[in-house]
């Protein structure tokens, strides 16, 4: 009998299917590569499709207070942080006089993890007075926090000149050379000022450092943005708690990531009453675009709350502050913020007053000049703070 060699009988129709489902193309490329460009995933357009802020104010919204209420609880959600009741405990520890005014050192509470030292400003005249917290800048200088928005203490000593020295010069070039607590004291109000974790007595960080933070604090369950929000409201909160201050006339003031972090208190704190935000608001998808700062990390990570962009704008938290008086500054030539997603954003938010009934309470000046400050912005904001607060 004959061995013969047999040959699967399906073996061609085989081959055939396969050259069908996997077709030879010698000069074409239907694969993902590169992944990333302009430090995003190539695939950002399919994202940002996906954002669609279900949560923002729209006019079928009817119950405000409801609407307020879910967006605070998911902004709080995503920051990742748990309510903090701790005692303040304050103590002075040193005081220092200005004229109409006494500035203080004050050690507090600011969460029952961090006990801090701060500046405060207090009138000297006698009797409750209208209250402003500062919340100082990032501009990647991290020597100094609160020594941005209220003048340091005298120079005793070497480390106090240098650190007098850099304050001044911080003042000078984003200011128009002046304090913007210390301008706000000398008119009548009780200011306050911490550093922010990483910055002055809590820093210094560097940019490579502060990234390292970011991820370290995802590593222990929390968030940087996140605790930072945590931390200013429990300012505003110890801020109206003193006894010099009127609790119905706090605001929040802030230049920069500190206009961020008064807007975001503004929005989660009922001891804010009025907001002063200069220099950053946009919508993301105006700040998401090949040559934008936020597309750097960076600074980034300090308003990057995860997740939160799926639900709300940057404009749609800051909402959340309706009805309470609110002021926004841009400058038209500012790098950081293009002037047309500034409209924007500075659009969507004046429709959610409106809806309050208090179209007169919030406004947004789109100034000449770049990222700044300056005093006649300054002047400006101190005397509609003035006129909110009834001050005369």
């Amino acid at each position: 009998m004959t061995n013969r060699r047999r040959t699967a009988p399906f073996a061609p129709f085989a081959a055939l299917a396969a050259a069908l489902l996997f077709p030879l193309t010698a000069h074409s490329q239907d694969y993902e590569a590169p992944g990333t460009e302009h430090n995003m995933p190539i695939f950002a357009p399919a994202l940002k499709a996906k954002m669609t802020y279900p949560m923002a104010w729209s006019p079928e919204v009817k119950d405000l207070k409801a609407w307020r209420e879910k967006g605070r609880a998911k902004v709080w959600e995503a920051t990742l942080q748990q309510p903090d009741n701790t005692p303040f405990k304050a103590e002075v520890i040193a005081e220092e006089d200005r004229g109409s005014y006494v500035a203080r050192q004050v050690v507090f509470n600011l969460t029952g993890m961090s006990r801090v030292r701060a500046l405060l400003l207090v009138p000297k005249s006698p009797g409750k007075h209208p209250a402003t917290l500062m919340l100082h800048d990032h501009g990647g200088k991290f020597d100094i926090g609160k020594e941005k928005m209220i003048e340091p203490f005298g120079m005793d000593n070497a480390a106090d000149a240098a650190k007098h020295a850099s304050a001044k010069a911080w003042a000078d070039k984003h200011f128009s050379g002046r304090w913007p607590g210390d301008a706000l004291a000398a008119r009548g109000y009780v200011v306050l000022c911490a550093d922010a974790v990483g910055w002055g007595d809590r820093g210094p960080l560097t940019g490579e450092q502060q990234q390292a933070l970011a991820s370290n604090f995802f590593n222990l369950g929390s968030s940087m943005a996140g605790n930072m929000a945590l931390e200013d409201a429990r300012a505003a909160q110890f801020l109206a708690s003193l006894p010099e201050v009127d609790t119905k006339r706090v605001a929040a003031l802030g230049f920069s990531m500190g206009a961020f972090r008064a807007w975001q208190v503004g929005a989660l704190s009922d001891s804010v009453t009025a907001v002063i935000a200069s220099n950053w608001m946009a919508t993301t998808e105006g700040l998401m675009v090949p040559g934008s700062n936020q597309l750097r990390g960076s600074s980034s990570f300090q308003m990057m709350h995860p997740g939160l962009l799926r639900y709300l704008d940057h404009p749609d938290v800051a909402s959340l502050a309706a009805p309470k008086p609110t002021l926004f500054f841009a400058g038209e030539t500012d790098k950081l913020f293009p002037v047309a997603s500034v409209r924007a954003a500075y659009a969507k938010m004046a429709k959610v007053w409106q809806a309050h009934g208090a179209a007169d309470r919030f406004e947004a000046i789109v100034r000449p000049g770049g990222h700044e400050f300056p005093k006649e912005a300054q002047d400006y904001a101190y005397d509609w703070l003035d006129r909110q607060f009834g001050k005369p």
